[in-house]
């Protein structure tokens, strides 16, 4: 599955030094408003140390984890749903994302210029959430006469209708598209709409070094994430080793960019499950609630339109047990069906024809 966040945030938050250091290319950080004009893209693996332990059982040839493609989108600024700034284009770029990481600015540096004079997290996360609010209102404001039109002709097509009226009066309010409470089929026709508030949001504090491990105020009723850019950067210079013991003297158990990437994961309802094997180890993405079908046609389209039954074991299972022989002889290698809901951490090995 190609999962894309998109890192926004107001000019100068820090945005693209995170993302220089989350996917350790280089990319330019520089101390003025728009420095990031067309959007970088980085692939970012999701850590997850039940990959090494996998491998400790099966000495694979490789370990391959999950991943997340990450996208630096242009700095946004008030006015940017008019076209203000690099408005429009920030806007089209985030159109294409999955879901939002937005980056407010808590570290404390006078050098460093603020687009709006002062630092402010709270505003700065009001400032982007009404710029999206009123993108989605003038997306609205263009789709309801068509689908008043329709309605006329098409009465399955009055749902779709309600739905749009109801976000728009809930927008007009300032909330975000995705708190209304909807009904699946509600959800289902406003995902039609491609609204970007409708999209899932995560909240990075860039605070400075002595903040890390505090508690931070909530952001938009959202607990942020805080990472320091400035340690990020510098820990992604260093090799493992150095970077754990760099992490050891913060008093840290993993980075900010690491605890990101899990988030970043989870804010879209995804986990993984396993293969394991003298090839490779190797971590699948699924979205939660899937059956067994689906995360075969994950590897490839034939294993889902082919398939017969799934091998599963639970990672807990495997790993106690020491692999696939050691389920087997204590009869918790089970053969499973279309109807099997996948579990995070399942060891799975798929039977089909086609």
């Amino acid at each position: 599955m190609a999962l894309s966040i998109g890192i926004v945030g107001l000019p100068n938050v820090g945005k693209s030094t995170l993302f220089t250091a989350l996917t350790k290319k280089g990319g330019l950080a520089a101390n003025y408003p728009f420095a990031t004009i067309d959007p970088n893209v980085g692939i970012v693996d999701v850590p997850d140390a039940r990959l090494q332990a996998l491998a400790d059982i099966v000495h694979p040839g490789r370990i391959v984890p999950a991943t997340v493609e990450f996208v630096d989108i242009a700095g946004l600024v008030k006015g940017a749903n008019e076209g203000e700034g690099l408005g429009n284009q920030f806007l089209a770029n985030i159109r294409t994302t999955d879901a939002i990481c937005e980056v407010v600015r808590c570290f404390s540096n006078p050098d460093v210029v603020h687009v709006e004079g002062r630092v402010d997290p709270a505003d700065d996360a009001d400032i982007i959430q009404t710029e999206l609010v009123l993108a989605d209102l003038g997306t609205l404001e263009r789709a309801i006469p068509k689908l008043e039109k329709e309605a006329r002709r098409d009465k399955e097509q009055a749902s779709r209708l309600a739905i749009a009226q109801r976000l728009q009066a809930w927008l007009n309010d300032g909330h975000r598209a995705a708190d209304l409470d909807m009904t699946d089929g509600e959800r289902a026709a406003a995902h039609d709409l491609f609204l970007l508030t409708m999209k899932p949001i995560l909240y990075v504090a860039n605070v400075d070094e002595d903040a890390l491990g505090t508690e931070l105020p909530g952001i938009a009723g959202r607990k942020p994430i805080p990472v320091c850019a400035k340690v990020e950067a510098e820990l992604a210079e260093l090799d493992a080793a150095e970077a754990a013991e760099y992490l050891e003297s913060l008093g840290l158990e993993q980075s900010g960019l690491e605890t990101l990437a899990q988030e970043a994961y989870r804010l879209l309802g995804l986990q993984s499950y396993f293969t394991a094997g003298e090839l490779e180890v190797k971590a699948w993405t699924v979205r939660v609630g899937a059956k067994a079908p689906e995360a075969a046609g994950v590897i490839h389209s034939d294993f889902e339109r082919g398939f017969i039954k799934a091998e599963v074991a639970s990672y807990e299972d495997y790993v106690t047990l020491g692999g696939e022989a050691g389920c087997k002889a204590a009869g918790r290698l089970r053969i499973e069906g279309k109807e099997y809901v996948v579990h995070d951490g399942d060891i799975m090995h798929f039977r089909f024809n086609v």
